[in-house]
C-alpha cells in the first residue's frame, strides 16, 4: 500500500482542513480471462473512488480492458444495483418479486427445504451449478466443501465451456492444463493462434503479447476479428472443418521433409497409424473441404514447422460437434514438428495448477465426500430440473444459468416449477435470481481477501479487500459456513477460516512467500525464467509419450487416432451460427452496466454481404433468426468478417434486458460435442428471414 497527497482547491482547503490522502491498494481481477490483470484501487477517506490498472503489473501496465474499466467503475460500485440483504420470493417464479428477510431466517429456510429433499428423494435430488463468475480460489472452491458433505448432484462446470478440449488433450498429452509459459515467446519465430480471439477475450495478450513479438503470427479462425485482421497470416476455415485443415498442414509438413523424425521416434506413439490419412489430405482436397486457399495453408504450415513455434488452442475451437477430434488433430502439429519441450515452443489450452502447486483439492476438501458424487452436464440441466422425481432443490452460484445455458426456454420452464426449491447466490438480481425462492447477497472481489491464479500466465496474485460489502452481503465462504451451521454439520473443514486456508495453500505451494507479501506486491511471478514444459520428453500419458494413437480414447468409444473429418455444410437456407465473446461483455458479466450496454447497442447478427443480398435483407434491418429450440429478432449487420453460410451473434446479454426476454442461447439446442459431454454451441444451425 502506498499513499500520496492529492491537490485540492482553495475552497476545499477551507472546508476540509488538512491534506486529503488517497491510498492506492493493489489487488487483482478474478474474471474469466486469460490476462489476469493487476489492479490499483484508489481510496479516499475510506471510500473507493477509482479502479484502475496497476502500472507495475506486467500485463495490465496501468490499463484495464475496456469492459472491466467500465463495469468496475460503474455498476459494480453502485450499492443501489447490488443485492444487499437476503430475499424471499413473494410473487410468481420469474417475476423478480421478493421481500427482504434476515440471514438467520434465510439459512433456516434453506436448511429446512434441503432436509425435506433429502428425506423424500435423497441428497442427489439437490443440484448445484456454478462456474466462473469469479475465478478466485476461495470464492470458487470453498463452497465445494459444503456440497461434498451434502452429497448434492454436481452440474459439471466445464461442460458448458471447454470440456471437450480437456478430454481430447488428455488423450494426446495426458494433460490439458500444462501449457507453454507465455514468456517463452521471446524465443519463438512463429505463434499460431487457433480458435481464440484475443482481441475480445484476452485484450492485453492481443495488444501486447502478440503485437510486441517479432515472431510471425498466424491466426486460424472462421471470423476475421481484430486479432485475425492484424495477424501476418489469417486462415479462415469454414466452421467444422478445422481437423481437415490440420491434416492438410500435416501433409505439407510431411511432403516437404519438415517432420522432426528424432522427436517423433523418441517421444510419440502411433505416427505410422495416421500417415495414410495425412497422405490423402492433399492441399487441393483441404481447400475443397475448408475453403482455405492452398497457398496460404502451405505458407502457414512451412512457417509453423520451421519453429520454434507456439500453438495457442482456443476454447472456442472445441465448441463444435466434433470439437474433441478437432483438438486431437490440431495437437498433432507440435508433436510432429518437435515444437514441444524446448524454448520458444509448446502448446497451450489452459494453464492450471502446474508448477505453482496450488492445492485445489485441499480448498475443496475432497475428503468430505461420503461416497461417489453424482454429476450431470449442462446439456442435461433443463431435463434434470424439469423432472420432480429427479430434482427437488437447486443452487446456482457464481453463474447465471438462465442467460448462459442451452435450451433457454425449456430451462426457464423448469426453473418455474413451484416444487423446485431454488437458491441463488449473486451480486445482482440476475435472470436466474428472478426464479429463486431465496436469494443470498454475495460480496464482490473488492470486498474480501483471496488468491487468483491466471490460466494463461503463471503468476500468483492477491485479491485484497479494499472495502466492506454493501449492506449484509457476504463472501462465498462465509455464506457456506452459515449454511453448514444451519444443517448441523460438525466437520471442522466446513468452518476453516479464510486466512488460515490462504496461509496453508501458499505454504504447501513451496513458492516462498506468504499472503502478506503477496498482498504487498499484488502479483508475483514465481518463475523469472520461462518454464519449459515437457523438457524431459516425458508426458503423463499411459505410454509416457505423446499419444497420436490412443488406446484410452479407443476404450472410451472414440477413434484410436484423430480423423480429418468435417461437419456437413448447412443445408440450403440454413446458416452455421457462431456466438463468441463480445469485446464489451465477460460471458454474462457486465450485462447490467448502463455504460457497457450503451457501447453494445442493439443485439446484431453479422452476415456476409452476399448472404444479406441473397436473403433480400439490408444492413440495419431486423431479421428473425430461428432454430429448432426458439427464435430471436436481431439487427442485420453486413460484414465480410464471416464467410458465406456463417452467421455471428455475440453471447453474454441478459435476457431480461432484451426484447422478447431472450438472448442468443434461445437458439442453442444443447447438442453435445463428441467428447466430454460438452457444448457444441458453435454447431448451431439457424434460418434467417425478415422479422
Amino acid at each position: 500500500m502506498r499513499a500520496n497527497s492529492t491537490p485540492r482547491s482553495a475552497r476545499g482547503r477551507a472546508r476540509y482542513p488538512g491534506p486529503i490522502v488517497t491510498e492506492q491498494i493493489r489487488t487483482s481481477c478474478p474474471r474469466d480471462c486469460y490476462d489476469g490483470c493487476g489492479i490499483v484501487v484508489e481510496r479516499t477517506a475510506g471510500r473507493v473512488t477509482r479502479v484502475l490498472g496497476d502500472p507495475d503489473h506486467p500485463v495490465s501496465r496501468g490499463k484495464l480492458c475496456q469492459k472491466c474499466a467500465l463495469a468496475y467503475n460503474g455498476v459494480w460500485r453502485d450499492p443501489e444495483a447490488r443485492l444487499q440483504r437476503p430475499l424471499r420470493r413473494r410473487g410468481a417464479k420469474g417475476s423478480g418479486s421478493f421481500e427482504p428477510i434476515s440471514w438467520d431466517d434465510a439459512v433456516a429456510e434453506i436448511a429446512a427445504n434441503l432436509e425435506r429433499a433429502i428425506q423424500s428423494h435423497g441428497p442427489q435430488s439437490i443440484f448445484h451449478a456454478h462456474y466462473t463468475g469469479t475465478c478466485s480460489l476461495l470464492a470458487g472452491e470453498f463452497p465445494m466443501r459444503f456440497f461434498h458433505r451434502l452429497g448434492a448432484t454436481h452440474v459439471e462446470p466445464d461442460t458448458i465451456c471447454n470440456n471437450a478440449g480437456h478430454a481430447a488433450l488428455g488423450y494426446v498429452f495426458g494433460t490439458s492444463t500444462d501449457g507453454f509459459d507465455p514468456k517463452t515467446i521471446a524465443d519463438s519465430r512463429c505463434v499460431m493462434v487457433w480458435g481464440a480471439n484475443p482481441s475480445a477475450s484476452a485484450t492485453h495478450a492481443h495488444s501486447q503479447w502478440l503485437r510486441e513479438t517479432s515472431a510471425l503470427v498466424i491466426a486460424v479462425d472462421p471470423v476475421r476479428h481484430a486479432s485475425a485482421e492484424w495477424a501476418d497470416i489469417h486462415l479462415q476455415p469454414f466452421p467444422g472443418s478445422d481437423a481437415a485443415l490440420a491434416f492438410g498442414m500435416l501433409h505439407v509438413i510431411r511432403r516437404e521433409g519438415l517432420i522432426d523424425e528424432a522427436f517423433v521416434s523418441a517421444h510419440t506413439l502411433g505416427w505410422e497409424e495416421i500417415e495414410p490419412l495425412v497422405e490423402a489430405s492433399t492441399p487441393q482436397r483441404t481447400e475443397e473441404l475448408t475453403g482455405v486457399p492452398v497457398a496460404a495453408m502451405e505458407e502457414a504450415a512451412r512457417r509453423y514447422a520451421a519453429g520454434p513455434s507456439l500453438l495457442w488452442l482456443g476454447q472456442g475451437l472445441q465448441r463444435q460437434p466434433r470439437g474433441g477430434n478437432v483438438m486431437r488433430a490440431c495437437a498433432l502439429l507440435p508433436a510432429i514438428t518437435g515444437n514441444l519441450g524446448k524454448p520458444g515452443a509448446g502448446v497451450c489450452y489452459l494453464n492450471g495448477d502446474g508448477p505453482r502447486n496450488i492445492d485445489f483439492d485441499y480448498v475443496g476438501a475432497e475428503q468430505l465426500k461420503r461416497g461417489p458424487i453424482p454429476a450431470i452436464g449442462h446439456m442435461d440441466l433443463a431435463d434434470a430440473l424439469a423432472d420432480p422425481e429427479r430434482s427437488r432443490a437447486f443452487f446456482c452460484w457464481n453463474m447465471n444459468v438462465a442467460a448462459s445455458a442451452p435450451r433457454q426456454r425449456e430451462l426457464r420452464n423448469a426453473l418455474s416449477r413451484e416444487d423446485l426449491f431454488a437458491v441463488v447466490i449473486d451480486l445482482f438480481q440476475t435472470d436466474t435470481a428472478d426464479f429463486a425462492d431465496i436469494v443470498l447477497p454475495a460480496a464482490s472481489f473488492l470486498e474480501f481477501d483471496d488468491i487468483v491464479t491466471p490460466y494463461f500466465h503463471l503468476y500468483v496474485s492477491a485479491q485484497v479487500k479494499v472495502e466492506d460489502p454493501p449492506g449484509e452481503a457476504l463472501p462465498n465462504p462465509e455464506i457456506f459456513r452459515r449454511l453448514s451451521r444451519a444443517m448441523g454439520y460438525r466437520e471442522p473443514e466446513l468452518y476453516e477460516d479464510d486466512r488460515a486456508i490462504l496461509d496453508v495453500v501458499l505454504a504447501r505451494s513451496g513458492l516462498g512467500f506468504d499472503f502478506d507479501e503477496l498482498a504487498e506486491r499484488g502479483t508475483i511471478d514465481p518463475f523469472p525464467e520461462p518454464v519449459i514444459r515437457f523438457a524431459d520428453g516425458r508426458f503423463p500419458t499411459p505410454s509416457g509419450r505423446v499419444e497420436i494413437a490412443s488406446a484410452s480414447a479407443e476404450a472410451d468409444g472414440h477413434p484410436r487416432v484423430p480423423q480429418p473429418d468435417v461437419d456437413p455444410r448447412p443445408a440450403d437456407g440454413q446458416f452455421r451460427l457462431l456466438s463468441p465473446a463480445s469485446v464489451w461483455l465477460m460471458n454474462d458479466s457486465y450485462g447490467n452496466d448502463a455504460n457497457v450496454l450503451s457501447k453494445l447497442g442493439p443485439a446484431c447478427v453479422y452476415l456476409n454481404p452476399e448472404d444479406v443480398k441473397a436473403l433480400a435483407l439490408a444492413d440495419g434491418q431486423m431479421a428473425r433468426v430461428s432454430s429448432q429450440t426458439g427464435e430471436i429478432e436481431l439487427r442485420v449487420r453486413a460484414s465480410e468478417i464471416v464467410a458465406r453460410g456463417v452467421a455471428l451473434a455475440h453471447k453474454g446479454r441478459w435476457p431480461k434486458g432484451e426484447p422478447g426476454a431472450s438472448n442468443v442461447n434461445v437458439l442453442n439446442a444443447g447438442e453435445r460435442s463428441d467428447m466430454g459431454e460438452s457444448s457444441s454451441v458453435h454447431g448451431t444451425l439457424v434460418r434467417i428471414a425478415t422479422a
